[in-house]
């Protein structure tokens, strides 16, 4: 969220579920000098509703990344952007990628998704 921040993306807005997790974060960020720049709520990702959003970043476990997939395709205008810390969506393909091992990431272009979604739809038909 800091990061996302710093290269200019506003609002930055982190959502946490785990209160641990979620006091680090907010720790960090006031450490770091960004607190009151940056928000971290407490709500549940699935709960969200992220049909204003432009600008996604995740950092979960390869299990959830279907799920999340599928949440993404339904909410997320086509001028989003997702960005998958150390773990790949396996159904999507990445407009770029950047980074090595775990420190790799992953964007993705939701209007390339749906299309080449669309397309592989098309083509098994």
């Amino acid at each position: 969220v800091v990061e996302a921040y710093k290269q200019g993306l506003r609002p930055t807005i982190g959502y946490e579920l785990n209160p641990w997790l979620l006091c680090l974060s907010k720790y960090r960020a006031w450490r770091a000098g960004y607190h009151g720049k940056v928000s971290f709520l407490r709500k549940d990702l699935w709960k969200v509703n992220l049909s204003d959003c432009h600008n996604v970043i995740v950092f979960l476990a390869p299990s959830v990344k279907p799920p999340l997939a599928t949440k993404l395709l339904a909410e997320l205008p086509d001028d989003a952007r997702v960005v998958a810390g150390r773990f790949p969506f396996p159904s999507w393909t990445p407009s770029s990628s950047f980074g090595q091992g775990l420190e790799q990431a992953w964007a993705y272009d939701m209007k390339e998704v749906r299309r080449a979604g669309q397309s592989s739809t098309e083509g098994s038909s």
